[in-house]
């Protein structure tokens, strides 16, 4: 789907370019923010680097844990799927710090990590638990107590003022982040989009993919003779 949006994108940027005879411009960008594409993953590498590599220290010292149990009683609300001791419960409490404290380029690892450790737990392949639904809800509407990265850039450019925006950025994200929770929720006991109902459907249509690194106790029980997607 990502791939046909981007190339929409495309189409729709020459095809306007074209209209508006402003097609060099359209190119010149093109290329501009290719090498800053460029940049901005090579700048990424290092910052990646370094907090997998504090992760990799925090787990081996116990403090993954220690923090997973710290904020457990609000985890097992919000994922009730995933065991406490899981390694996924601390890595998304990671994961939720870093973007409470507004360092995008220190949560994608987490996240990247806490995803991954979720994915062991979902049978399917291709198919989204509650847990991760509930986890890239929580990322997107993210509640943010100091934008780091915001606070950064708006000192750059002035010496005076620059922290104004924490306390409506507190608001704003803390409202975000209870209508995301409050529609996930709703969105798994809805009918249409409930996991066990797709689940269904994806059998019925012969497109269900098992996921062969699963390590949860629930595996999908299939119809006597049927043949999943990836196994044809």
């Amino acid at each position: 789907m990502m791939n046909y949006i981007w190339v929409g994108l495309v189409v729709i940027a020459v095809i306007a370019g074209g209209v508006t005879g402003s097609m060099d411009a359209v190119l010149n960008n093109i290329f501009d923010f290719a090498n800053a594409a460029v940049e901005i993953a090579l700048g990424l590498i290092g910052t990646m680097a370094f907090f997998c590599g504090l992760m990799r220290v925090m787990q081996e010292a116990g403090l993954c844990e220690k923090l997973g149990k710290l904020i457990s009683p609000v985890m097992t609300k919000l994922f009730p799927d995933v065991p406490k001791d899981h390694p996924a419960m601390s890595g998304m409490a990671l994961w939720m710090a870093a973007n409470m404290l507004g360092i995008g380029n220190a949560a994608t690892p987490f996240g990247l990590k806490a995803m991954a450790e979720l994915q062991t737990l979902n049978p399917t392949k291709d198919i989204a638990t509650n847990a991760q639904c509930m986890m890239l809800a929580i990322g997107t509407t993210s509640v943010t107590l100091l934008p780091a990265t915001v606070l950064s850039l708006r000192a750059s450019v002035q010496t005076e003022g620059a922290a104004e925006i924490i306390v409506p950025v507190i608001i704003a994200t803390t409202i975000s982040t209870i209508v995301g929770i409050f529609f996930t929720f709703l969105f798994q006991k809805m009918k249409r989009w409930k996991w066990e109902n797709i689940i269904e459907r994806e059998i019925a249509q012969g497109t269900l993919e098992l996921n062969e690194n699963y390590l949860g106790d629930s595996p999908i029980v299939l119809p006597e003779g049927y043949v999943c997607k990836n196994e044809k």
